[in-house]
Order: C-alpha cells, then structure tokens, then sequence
C-alpha cells in the first residue's frame, strides 16, 4: 500500500486485483498487521492454516486460474503496466502480461530460494517456476541486493531493456529497500511527554521494540540475555509493543526478574496508538534479522527520529550506517547486541543525534515515493 498511495501521489490511476475477500485499501502502513495484532483472518486464511503443506501449494497453482480471468478483466491495452507483489507459483501475472501487451514489473520480496517460515514441499517445482517468471518479467524489484545477487546466480539473470515481448535473461534489475511514509509518522506534532508520563517514565532512558514477538526477530534471547543486568541501570528502561508466540515467555522470565518496571509489555496495540509509541522510546533495538531481508521497523523507527541498534546483515548495512543513522553489532552476536544496547543507553547526546540524522534520511531518500519514481523509471526506460 505503500507503492500503491505514492503512485497515485504522483498522478497515476491505480487498480488494486488482490485475494477475494482481502481488503488492502484498509489502513495499512508500514507494520504488519499481525506483527502488532490487529489482523482478524478470514475464513479462507483460517482453512490455509490448517491445510497439509503438499495441498496448500496445490490449492496456490490452482488459484492461477482464478487469478488470470479477475486480472484480465481489470486490465485492457492502455494498462500502463501491472505491478505485482511477487508470489510462489504464481504465474497469472506474467500471463495476462503478455496477453495484453503490457509490462510487467515484479517486487520480489520471497522466494523459493531462501529459508521460509512455512516449509515449502515442491521446492524444485517453485524454482522451476520462479525461474521462467523472473527470466520472462520486464523489471524485478529487490528489496535487499544480496536478495537481487542471489537470484541473479541462480537463474543467470542478466537484465537488460524492458520490452514488452519479454527478455528471456529478465527486464532491469532494481534494488530497493522498503521504506516509510512520513505523514503517517507525526515526528513534529506527537508530544512523547504525555504518554511517558501515563507509563512512568519520566527520567528514564527508553529502548523500545515494536513488531511480531517471534523467534526468528531475536526479542526471547535479547530480553533472556539482558534482563540479569537491568538491576545495574535502574533508569533503563525497555518498552515492548506487540504480540506473538514467544510474548508468554518473555512475560514469564520478566516476573521471575522482578523486572515489571523496567521491562513494560504493552501487547497489542492498534496501528494508530504505534507512533505515539515510539515517540516515547528514545531509541530502538532490532536484536535479528536475516541475509536478505529488509526489516520494516527499521524504516518506520528512523522515520520518527529514533535511531535503532541493529544487527549487520547486509540489506541493513546497505540502508544505515553505524554511529550515522544506526548503531550495528555483528550479526548474530547476542553479546554484541545486548552491550551496543547497554553503550548507546548511557549517551543520550548521541540518542538524539543518531535519531535526527536517521529521520533526516528518511526524508531525504527513503519514502515510498522515492521507491514509485525508481519503478516508474524501470518502465520508462
């Protein structure tokens, strides 16, 4: 939604075809819905969740059909071009692409190449697909070149011009990171005071973490790790928004801690409470991420002018730069981590410093329609 409110910002007519029953021109920015808790799962999402993996991805190839007609439907020859959110074995864009003589340009932001949450059954058949499709797109969009530079290996992607017949060795390859939009991040007219004040934190030096409470972001060990030195910064202060599977026992070692006070759980918030959110923290903390992916809270903590501790994977490094915009630790190094914490909290100069630049590259570089004028470009060429 992101890239779809910029293009139309910028002039264009934007027609969204998505999953029936989804609805994405609800409010939606930036963190995941279900990061933060405010998803409520249809019907056909909930039967998704309890189908065998080897059927869902059946059901996934099937649903090509489907998405062809609803596509060709909403599209004609004076289409600019289709935008498309790339997807496993979804191949109805490319299709009714080529039907209609128009572009396609795809966001790559999963593939079959890389780990997934949910376990993939028809490993060789998704690559078998993603492989045709990137090589016949007219333009793939990556939001991390260590993402773009795999692909590129694997499927011996070469770019070139777009065309509309289609290049057999893929259209231009493009990186682009996510990115944030300001006016859904108030940095001027938010006054932290008020809601530091309800939670009693005056006086205090604040890091902050908002998204999903799950393993693979890192929150469990980080809050493990520190939670034994907390007695020693009694001013430090760790405020937790979100919900997820590891939120029961990040809440239990905390009360074993007798830490309540300088560990708060806020659980589920709706989207609208989080920048008031992080106004009140003074920086963040992002304790994991992986090789190619490029973490949304980071764009949406630097847009409100709170710098984050964050670990140097490359899509990161490729964003931020330490002591600048973000302070870096060695990936996967939870002592790293947890000391960057502990060094950044007790110099509050470089907290507001560090904040200030970060918001300033946001502004300057990294706001959604920074990322539409690069896309439009890509079918401009």
């Amino acid at each position: 939604m992101g890239i779809v409110s910029a293009l139309r910002r910028l002039g264009h007519k934007v027609t969204i075809v998505s999953f029936p029953g989804a609805d994405p021109e609800r409010k939606v920015t930036g963190q995941a819905q279900a990061a933060i808790g405010e998803r409520k799962d249809g019907p056909l999402a909930s039967l998704a969740g309890e189908l065998p993996e080897f059927l869902f991805e059946l059901l996934e190839i099937a649903y090509n059909l489907m998405a062809t007609v609803r596509l060709y439907r909403a599209t004609d020859k004076t289409t600019g071009f289709i935008y498309e959110r790339y997807s496993l074995f979804m191949f109805a864009g490319l299709l009714v692409a080529r039907m209609r003589g128009i572009p396609l340009i795809l966001e790559v932001n999963d593939s079959a190449l890389v780990p997934r949450v949910r376990r993939l059954v028809f490993r060789r058949l998704a690559g078998w697909f993603e492989k045709q499709i990137f090589r016949r797109a007219d333009g793939l969009v990556f939001i991390s070149g260590y993402f773009r530079d795999l692909a590129q290996e694997s499927y011996q992607l070469t770019g070139g011009s777009p065309a509309v017949a289609g290049a057999r060795v893929g259209g231009p390859l493009l990186v682009l990171p996510n990115a944030a939009d300001l006016k859904d991040f108030d940095y001027y007219g938010i006054d932290p005071a008020r809601l530091r004040g309800e939670l009693g934190l005056e006086g205090k030096v604040v890091c902050g973490y908002v998204g999903a409470f799950v393993h693979w972001h890192g929150i469990d060990w980080f809050v493990e790790d520190i939670l034994p030195m907390l007695r020693d910064f009694p001013d430090l202060v760790l405020l937790l928004v979100g919900d997820g599977v590891c939120y029961p026992g990040i809440q239990k070692q905390v009360i074993a801690h007798n830490a309540e006070s300088q560990v708060l759980l806020t659980g589920r918030l709706r989207h609208s409470e989080v920048a008031e959110y992080l106004a009140a923290m003074d920086f963040g903390v992002l304790p994991d991420s992986n090789e190619y992916g490029s973490p949304m809270k980071l764009f949406e903590f630097m847009a409100m002018g709170k710098a984050m501790v964050a670990p140097a994977f490359s899509p990161i490094c490729e964003v931020v730069r330490d002591a600048e915009t973000a302070w870096l630790f060695p990936a996967g190094d939870r002592a790293a981590c947890v000391a960057r914490v502990l060094e950044v909290y007790q110099d509050r100069s470089a907290q507001r410093r560090v904040g200030e630049q970060a918001r300033s590259y946001i502004e300057t570089e990294r706001q959604w329609i920074h990322n539409a004028e690069q896309i439009l470009g890509l079918v401009n060429t």
